[in-house]
């Protein structure tokens, strides 16, 4: 019998943005939740408690309060020119929250300070159940937000935004860097309706949407029988339930195959990733052994590794992973662990290359902040940042003549090696995959399956 896989430390992928938005980036969730807007964000992300944030100050890294006193002497000195010398009055606690804000700004496009519950907003795109949009963005150093992903069925895949797309307006207010986070309202109440400016790749002007928020209810795991034999679960973000909704899915597939499958198909697209903990458990009921995914940071409590137990529920039939440029965070440590075991051929685009691990620490004052503290490696040891996984099988763009504008077509989008200030990887960043819709892409992914089971 498969034994429980432990769940150290609760870290999630955001998502992220998760990021933070998450799922953030963790997320990776909704966001901007994970980088303060209130929008559907997941990013790659830890979660502790005072008392670890505690253990993570005290871990024997070289002093990091010996601030110059030089430094400090002229942030003063601005501060105070500032305070007397604008055009208009400046109040003191938004003066400070600038420059706390300004701290994390240039580390990385997933570092940011966290204003009062947008870590409770990220809790909630874990748990898959808040009134937004349904989408993941990260925030860009513009003030622009950048669509990692829309999630399946939600108001925003049903308006039409893609993984991609750069949201410059809402409700008629342009995004600057001046403009906080806070006031940034992709979630409200369900009935309530926000106008979003957006711009796409290849529209010669910008398009102007008005969708109206939902209660975000995400079914994770999706699932459905391709041919005799052959399944297929798609999963579009890694929750709370994902794990045990999927072998629940499994288990209703080889129900219906008679008893066992031939191949699986697992199509992660778009999926922009959620809680750490999911993907490996996913990962770990596929493999009978081995490392899934390890986290090296400069502090001891930023290194784990989560391993594989005895058990693989499909008893070694063929297994097929689709992904794109839209498959970040979570689903690149999923796809990451399969292909390095050799359990899983991964097909379709490089994916997002979303590699670093965020840990929230919580302030005195009841705001937080995301840090990247980490990042991830896959089993042989490849870092995932900037770099994505490169599918062992590119899949030819196949566009769909009955589908949707732009769906059923591959189109290019940002990946994480195209967002400023973003840290490098250790491998060639190569070019950024496409975002790949359609059922095109499916029957291609299981050619590709049932030729691995020798059909």
């Amino acid at each position: 019998m498969r034994r429980p896989l432990p769940l150290l430390l609760g870290l999630a992928l955001s998502l992220a943005v998760v990021p933070a938005l998450a799922q953030q980036e963790g997320g990776d969730s909704g966001q901007d939740p994970i980088t303060g807007a209130a929008d559907d964000e997941v990013i790659d992300e830890e979660v502790i408690d005072e008392e670890a944030a505690n253990e993570l100050a005290d871990t024997g890294v070289p002093e990091a309060s010996a601030v110059p006193l030089d430094e400090i002497r002229r942030f003063v000195a601005l501060y105070n020119a500032v305070k007397q010398a604008y055009v208009e009055p400046v109040d003191d606690h938004e003066l400070m929250q600038s420059a706390v804000r300004g701290l994390l700004l240039d580390l990385d496009p997933h570092s940011a300070y966290l204003a009062g519950d947008a870590a409770d907003a990220f809790d909630e795109q874990t748990r898959g159940n808040y009134g937004g949009l349904g989408v993941e963005i990260l925030r860009q150093p513009d003030g622009t937000l950048r669509v990692i992903a829309p999630f399946d069925d939600t108001p925003a895949a049903r308006a039409g935004i893609l993984a991609g797309d750069l949201i410059v307006a809402v409700d008629g207010v342009a995004l600057t860097p001046s403009v906080t986070e806070d006031s940034v309202p992709l979630r409200g109440e369900p009935g309530t309706s926000v106008h979003l400016t957006v711009l796409r790749e290849g529209e010669p002007a910008p398009l102007e949407m008005t969708i109206e928020r939902e209660v975000i209810r995400i079914a994770s795991v999706r699932g459905r029988m391709l041919e005799p034999g052959y399944g297929y679960i798609r999963l579009s973000a890694f929750q709370t339930g994902t794990a045990a909704d999927f072998e629940r899915k499994l288990l209703q597939l080889q129900d219906e195959a008679g008893g066992s499958l031939r191949g699986l198909l697992i199509d992660l697209r778009s999926n922009p990733g959620g809680l750490l903990t999911s993907a490996v458990q996913i990962a770990d009921a596929l493999l009978d052994e081995g490392v899934i995914v390890t986290t090296r940071g400069r502090m001891p409590i930023s290194d784990a590794s989560f391993s594989a137990t005895p058990g693989d529920l499909l008893d070694g039939a063929p297994v097929v992973v689709l992904v794109d440029a839209g498959s970040a965070s979570a689903s690149e440590v999923l796809a990451g662990a399969l292909a390095d075991h050799g359990r899983a051929k991964v097909v379709g685009s490089r994916t997002f290359g979303k590699g670093s691990v965020q840990t929230v620490l919580p302030l005195d004052n009841g705001d937080s902040v995301k840090l990247t503290t980490a990042l991830y490696y896959t089993p042989d040891g490849t870092s995932i940042q900037a770099t994505g996984i490169l599918p062992g099988l590119v899949l030819e763009v196949q566009p769909d003549p009955e589908a949707e504008s732009g769906e059923g077509e591959g189109y290019p989008v940002a990946s994480e090696a195209t967002l400023a200030g973003h840290l490098e990887g250790t491998d060639d960043e190569g070019t950024p995959g496409e975002v790949l819709t359609g059922e095109a892409y499916i029957d291609q992914a299981l050619a590709e399956l049932k030729s691995l089971a020798g059909q």
